[in-house]
């Protein structure tokens, strides 16, 4: 491959705009960088760009642009999407340099029927599963793009400034109408931001109404979905994410395997663990301190009127109430804690960690002699290790026995990349504590 021109190499953290080059837009990086990506990363951080190369009779770069990224030596490694805004503003799409955004697209469409033909084989619709991740961003070699599907709802987001865009929002349309139930009524596709990302990438706000509808009438927003043969409310306008954690799915089966008597649900949201744990169980109680959220969780209660398990919900802070039952002595045969992340980013890992070893050394104190333990975590700044480590940690200091019967991951329609670790980001640990 053809070096590119060589670009100066400025000394501080801000990349420096340089003279442009007739290859097109352009970044060069740092060495750790460039070893990083030849090891089959694909994200560049801003920290890392040492200069940036404009397009021929430009200034800067636009936002979203298809650029060379080069090692500092001027050699390609690829084309990635910019971000002028994000941390991490460069997403590899393509080893091939200066790639035209017309063969990016081609590209997109190929690897987005290559996704759906993979959830068609590790995640089938059936009577018993219709929801499950479609699109997953890296994972499935697209950066920047997230789609879940709920029954005959289609959410879409598009996360970056290069993907953010009307040809690509035109071209998923297209692919996912042609490919989901096309003879049975068809699909409505939404696009739903994520705010706070929307906030970092600085990206407008999409236009209002759903990208297709399946009917003439008003778009629809709600439906019921079925995942391990029970069903669940989904709302595309509320909620968090895209509106419900798919990727617990297997795990939700696994706890309702392990789960029996009296069970707790830390941090349920709208009752996935719970409902699970309540078709094996005589008593759940399912903890949140979003009101709306156990209001969703009770209708999803009564769409399941077979669970064997009474299920009540409290409204209350997660520490709080754990320790006002620790203190009067409150047992459980099974706990669920499941959390929000606690590190979102590696500054936060360090307190991140205190709040999952306060968590866990509360429950291991509040189970039953044989009793169960389901403990995740979702933040990719706390590694696996990391984590198994802390609950070991918090099973010293409660002075319990504690064996671990089942390391878990994300249901296998959300694929992690072994050469990017933060793909890897949920963890579920299934405990028997003595």
């Amino acid at each position: 491959m053809r070096p590119l021109s060589m670009v100066t190499k400025v000394e501080d953290r801000a990349p420096r705009v340089v003279a442009a080059q007739p290859y097109g837009p352009a970044a060069a990086i740092t060495r750790r960088a460039a070893d990083r990506l030849r090891a089959g990363h694909l994200w560049v951080y801003r920290s890392d760009v040492e200069s940036l190369v404009p397009p021929l009779g430009a200034t800067e770069i636009q936002p979203g642009s298809l650029i060379t990224v080069m090692d500092s030596r001027g050699i390609p490694l690829g084309t990635g999407l910019y971000s002028s805004a994000s941390q991490i503003a460069v997403r590899i799409v393509s080893s091939e340099a200066a790639l035209p955004r017309a063969t990016y697209l081609e590209q997109v469409r190929e690897r987005l029927h290559a996704a759906l033909a993979l959830r068609d084989e590790v995640s089938p619709e059936s009577m018993e599963n219709d929801a499950h991740r479609l699109i997953f961003s890296e994972a499935d070699n697209l950066p920047g793009i997230v789609a879940d599907r709920y029954n005959d709802l289609v959410i879409l987001q598009l996360l970056t400034q290069g993907t953010a865009q009307d040809d690509l929002r035109q071209l998923l349309t297209e692919v996912l109408r042609e490919r989901l139930r096309p003879d049975t009524g068809g699909i409505t596709i939404w696009e739903r931001p994520d705010p706070k990302i929307r906030e970092l990438e600085q990206l407008d706000p999409p236009t209002p109404g759903p990208l297709h509808a399946n009917t003439t009438e008003s778009p629809q927003l709600t439906t019921i979905f079925t995942i391990n043969g029970l069903q669940f409310h989904f709302d595309a306008g509320s909620g968090q994410k895209t509106g419900a954690f798919l990727d617990q799915r297997l795990n939700y089966a696994a706890a309702a395997r392990y789960a029996s008597g009296n069970a707790l649900d830390i941090c349920t949201y709208q009752g996935g663990f719970a409902i699970h744990l309540a078709q094996n169980c005589r008593h759940v109680t399912g903890v949140d301190a979003s009101r709306s959220a156990l209001e969703v969780a009770d209708r999803n209660r009564e769409l399941n009127p077979g669970l064997a398990a009474q299920v009540d919900w409290i409204e209350a802070d997660a520490f709080e109430l754990l320790r006002e039952y620790e203190s009067t002595g409150q047992q459980y045969d099974t706990i669920v804690l499941d959390p929000p992340a606690f590190a979102k980013s590696k500054r936060a890992a360090e307190g991140a960690m205190r709040g999952y070893k306060e968590l866990n050394l509360r429950a291991m104190k509040m189970l039953r002699p044989g009793g169960t333990l389901i403990t995740c975590s979702c933040s990719h700044h706390v590694p696996l290790q990391e984590f198994t480590e802390v609950v070991s940690a918090a099973a010293t200091d409660a002075g319990r026995h504690v064996q671990l019967l089942e390391t878990r991951g994300a249901a296998p329609d959300h694929p992690a990349i072994l050469t990017l670790p933060e793909t890897s980001y949920l963890k579920c640990l299934i405990c028997r504590v003595g």
